[in-house]
């Protein structure tokens, strides 16, 4: 099984090698694709445009970014997946110390196991969820000029989205964060969790209860499997040195990257979406009148872009790492809460108070 792997990520390096030789001309480029995969991106951006347009798409959105998040963190734990920039540097089947030179760069050094790929699990499930929402608005055209024309946009959005994920795939194993076999498991293990929720409707009808019972779930999980494995002997932070040992500027190391800020992001952003869809705000403002209108939608969604720029200027104190996640989970769940309730309502206020002063 190991000479199996060394074969497999000795494989990989000539691939990271070929990549970062050939194209060099397009860093910039992959850079950024490495940035559209971000998972922090769905709760950013792509929610916010997408819960306003349509709230059964925009919660099913979070809903399969945190479970496949979840997933991707105790999929990590098990593999002990290594990332290339620091198996290079410990692995023993290079011969006379001639290790093959991989170049780093300010996002390369994740701390946490390298398999599956976050970002890749991430951009696919979250790309499904978007290129399935789309297509069910052509679904159900009958005629056959609109059945044609319901084939080429199946045919346009699918290869948008293996064109997306083959370039973020491609980012990530440009800057030696991940081995190709990570990343491509990483695709289809996003798609199998989007997948499910296809055919998960409770969560759109989820009370505030069942969000925290869900919430607790996972954390309790997650951080019992932790500790039932440190009993064992079995460290699940064993990555953490390790990046921090290899990679080349200590600067580039980010706590926010541990498996656990991870864990307690997500966690936030569930629970502040439970929040705001049973809020009096949400209810007032989005399933009111005006929830109709497209002047409506269009100013919660400038309005929540907007706010949510603001929160990147909020910079979380790392100094103490328990202060780091709790303050980190606060942050997570704001937005959520911005987006399906604090926005809403105040465009709701203001367009009812608009409307009095005409009438």
């Amino acid at each position: 099984m190991e000479a199996s792997m060394d074969l497999l990520h000795s494989s990989g390096v000539l691939i990271i090698q070929h990549l970062q030789k050939d194209y060099r001309a397009y860093q910039d480029f992959l850079n950024f694709m490495s940035h559209v995969g971000d998972p922090r991106n769905i709760f950013s951006i792509y929610f916010p445009l997408w819960f306003q347009l349509n709230q059964v798409v925009g919660t099913k959105m979070i809903w399969v970014a945190v479970i496949g998040d979840w997933f991707n963190l105790i999929f990590k734990w098990i593999l002990f997946g290594h990332r290339p920039y620091w198996w290079v540097q410990e692995t023993m089947i290079y011969p006379n110390q001639s290790s093959p030179c991989l170049e780093q760069f300010p996002i390369t050094c994740e701390t946490g196991p390298g398999s599956p790929s976050g970002h890749a699990m991430g951009s696919s499930c979250v790309w499904y969820v978007m290129v399935t929402a789309a297509l069910s608005y052509t679904v159900e055209w009958k005629d056959k000029s609109a059945v044609t024309l319901h084939r080429l946009t199946w045919s346009f959005l699918w290869s948008i989205f293996w064109i997306i994920q083959i370039s973020v795939c491609i980012s990530r194993v440009f800057i030696a964060t991940h081995f190709p076999h990570q990343v491509i498991l990483g695709v289809f293990a996003g798609m199998l969790v989007a997948e499910a929720f296809e055919h998960t409707p409770a969560i759109q009808t989820a009370s505030l209860r069942i969000y925290i019972k869900i919430n607790l779930f996972l954390f309790i999980f997650a951080l019992g499997f932790y500790l039932v494995l440190k009993l064992l002997d079995i460290d699940l932070l064993w990555s953490v040195p390790k990046a921090k040992k290899w990679c080349a500027n200590p600067d580039w190391i980010n706590i926010d990257t541990t498996p656990f800020a991870g864990l307690v992001r997500n966690l936030g952003a569930l629970f502040g979406l439970g929040l705001g869809i049973n809020s009096e705000m949400f209810i007032t403002s989005c399933k009111g009148k005006n929830s109709y209108k497209i002047s409506f939608r269009i100013l919660c969604i400038a309005a929540s872009l907007a706010t949510l720029q603001l929160y990147n200027f909020v910079k979380i104190p790392t100094h103490t790492e328990y202060l780091f996640y709790i303050l980190s989970f606060c942050k997570s769940a704001a937005i959520p809460l911005t987006v399906v309730a604090l926005v809403p309502y105040c465009v709701h206020l203001f367009m009812r108070t608009t409307e009095k002063k005409l009438n």
